[in-house]
């Protein structure tokens, strides 16, 4: 077995975090919009939740922003003249589409992309699927920048594949890792992928909300990577309806524990089967589910229990949960969350963070970072200057406080000085983060 760690790639909070309600199913995001919100302190929340992991020793890489707004979509869409002027147009004529071509939502980088680690690959490499994120016309914006920007931060590719998005069409609807959940004895062992599926491609969806991920994207996904050990068990449609868009809502897994809630899958019992079929003669799966009765539904969705970090911390004989403060304020959610340690399980720890800007769009700590496993030799070939240490928080919490608002309302992103402020703050952000000068589109001329 070869030594390995789990690293998380954070996404970095971009300066036009706003609350303007583009995701149906996420009942976060529909419940604010149109609220104030705070980039700056969204930010620097992120940033403190990087810098408490690194202090635990958890590797940390920071993942940019995307440029947004996004012009080369309005500017598809018929909107002419300079950027200013179609960022104008667009926010008088079609303010829903201008909503969508401005948004931050690339900060939730569990959507980034799906990842086997080296263990699992048939060729022995770490390969990485962009998320198509078609679901959502704001979100399915980011696939090509998103895999430009893995194929910088990992750009060895005798070590990394990054591969194109899926094909951007309704049967290979794919969310990425929120849907992916990796179980093993150790990080650089061989494991078993979890690929949680929502809908089949053909099938006729009548639920109250979207089912997101089809099984026939996951099932490409597992065929590029030659992912090992293989799994694909259907989340719970009743979970979907009531407002876990991802299965990550509802469930994760690190190491041997998988900790889920009871409406997480569609049959659990079949879900454990398969769990244990393809886990045997490699470790023994540790399931913690928690019950309706314990947790009803909406207080699972309104505390987010289950968008937490489960952590392998150096020094710990047990499994570390990180939490958003949600959790703790919620009286059936904390109970359930401190009774975990009490219980002699897998989770030895509960520990809990304010991340309460991106909460209020629905994306807790677990929303925040894209797991990757590496091993010293794939951690040592990353990009070093997206490397998380107390340094670069040190640089990055300057950059935010010099370049990022700390109020914002939906009607401030019709302003064209914001493009002025959000390409400058993020030409400075390519040099500390050493991602060359033809990163971005503006930066290209596109």
């Amino acid at each position: 077995m070869t030594s390995a760690v789990e690293a998380n790639c954070d996404g970095l909070v971009g300066p036009t975090h706003s609350y303007v309600g583009l995701s149906p199913g996420n009942l976060a995001s529909q419940k604010n919009a149109g609220e104030v919100s705070n980039p700056r302190g969204a930010a620097l929340e992120g940033l403190g939740k990087m810098r408490k992991l690194a202090d635990w020793g958890v590797p940390q890489f920071a993942l940019p922003p995307h440029e947004r707004p996004n012009l080369s979509l309005l500017k598809a869409l018929g909107f002419s003249g300079s950027d200013g002027t179609v960022l104008e147009r667009a926010w008088k004529e079609a303010p829903a589409l201008a909503s969508a071509a401005c948004s931050a939502s690339p900060m939730w980088a569990a959507n980034a992309a799906t990842v086997t680690p080296s263990a699992d690959a048939a060729d022995g490499r770490v390969h990485f699927t962009p998320a198509n994120l078609l679901t959502n016309l704001h979100r399915s914006l980011e696939g090509p920048q998103t895999t430009r920007s893995l194929r910088r931060l990992f750009a060895d590719e005798s070590r990394f594949a990054v591969h194109d998005p899926l094909p951007a069409q309704p049967h290979f609807a794919d969310e990425g890792a929120a849907n992916h959940v990796r179980l093993c004895a150790e990080h650089g062992a061989p494991g078993v992928n979890m690929f949680v599926w929502g809908r089949e491609a053909w099938e006729h969806w009548d639920g109250r909300y979207p089912a997101r991920q089809t099984r026939e994207a996951f099932e490409a996904v597992e065929r590029r990577h030659g992912a090992a050990r293989a799994i694909f068990p259907r989340q719970g449609k009743a979970a979907i309806n009531g407002g876990a868009f991802h299965n990550d809502v509802v469930c994760v897994g690190t190491r041997e524990c998988l900790f889920f809630h009871e409406s997480a899958f569609e049959d659990r019992n079949a879900m454990i089967a398969s769990v244990r079929r393809a886990a045997d003669g490699l470790f023994e799966p540790a399931f913690v589910e928690i019950s309706e009765a314990d947790l009803p539904m909406a207080d699972l969705v309104a505390s987010y229990l289950f968008n937490s970090q489960l952590l392998v911390i150096p020094g710990e004989d047990r499994l570390v949960l990180l939490a958003p403060a949600e959790t703790r304020d919620n009286p059936r959610a904390h109970a359930v969350a401190e009774s975990l340690a009490a219980s002699n399980g897998p989770i030895g720890r509960v520990d809990y963070v304010d991340v309460r800007q991106s909460m209020r769009n629905g994306g807790g700590p677990a929303c925040l970072r894209l797991r990757v496993v590496l091993t010293e030799g794939e951690l040592a070939a990353a990009n070093p200057a997206q490397r998380f240490d107390a340094a670069l928080h040190d640089r990055l919490a300057d950059w935010v406080e010099r370049r990022y608002r700390d109020r914002l309302v939906p009607g401030d992103l019709a302003d064209p000085l914001r493009l002025t402020e959000v390409r400058e703050a993020l030409d400075e952000l390519t040099v500390i983060l050493d991602l060359g000068s033809d990163f971005y589109p503006f930066q290209r001329g596109a």
